[in-house]
């Protein structure tokens, strides 16, 4: 029983499945772009995907747990 007491915590961490696909779809906006990926992380906390690309991390983009998403500036 502990065992699937910390399965359903840990999927309570997971990003949504709005957040998710805009994350692919942003991956491969980059990736189209011949720019580099430098940090892909899910902040447990904010529950918001962050991601950090260009060759000189000049492109930070925040997810949200609807799937919105926006430049950090």
């Amino acid at each position: 029983m502990v065992g699937c007491a910390w399965c359903i915590v840990r999927i309570c961490f997971l990003p949504t499945k709005k957040q998710s696909d805009a994350a692919i779809f942003l991956c491969q906006l980059l990736s189209n772009l011949y720019q580099p990926i430098q940090i892909f992380r899910y902040d447990q906390k904010l529950k918001t995907l962050y991601v950090q690309a260009g060759r000189a991390d000049e492109i930070a983009v925040i997810i949200n747990q609807d799937g919105n998403w926006n430049f950090v500036l």
